[in-house]
């Protein structure tokens, strides 16, 4: 069902009703603790960005995949040991709730992670 999708909407709307409530749900969540990250598609998945790339998601058959990157996964071992993980991917059951305040820890992680590195590349202002 590989699409060349516009936005996250049109993504979500490629999937059934029930599936459509689980991603809107993600989508929301990952907006409130990263209000700031602008919305893509990238590698035909939902993406957020902020000083590069934050977390993508998708759905799958059995499951919705959250990538948070390999530092996501790392720093979030323990709390995510109850479900299928690797490297750079926690696959959460799709008949499941989604681990929302998890997800939101996850995320915030990520966006500090990500002003960190931006502020260490940042020109150093010189005083005349």
């Amino acid at each position: 069902m590989k699409k060349d999708f516009i936005d996250i909407g049109s993504y979500i709307e490629s999937f059934p009703k029930d599936v459509q409530e689980i991603l809107e749900q993600l989508r929301l969540t990952i907006r409130k603790a990263a209000p700031d990250a602008k919305e893509t598609i990238s590698y035909g998945m939902p993406a957020f960005k902020l000083n590069g790339s934050l977390v993508y998601f998708a759905a799958y058959k059995n499951h919705i995949g959250f990538y948070p990157t390999a530092s996501g996964i790392k720093a979030f071992q323990q709390e995510i040991s109850v479900y299928k993980n690797s490297k750079g991917a926690i696959q959460f059951p799709i008949d499941q709730p989604l681990p929302l305040d998890l997800i939101t820890k996850i995320v915030k992680f990520r966006v500090n992670e990500n002003l960190e590195k931006a502020e260490t590349k940042a020109p150093k202002k010189t005083k005349m």
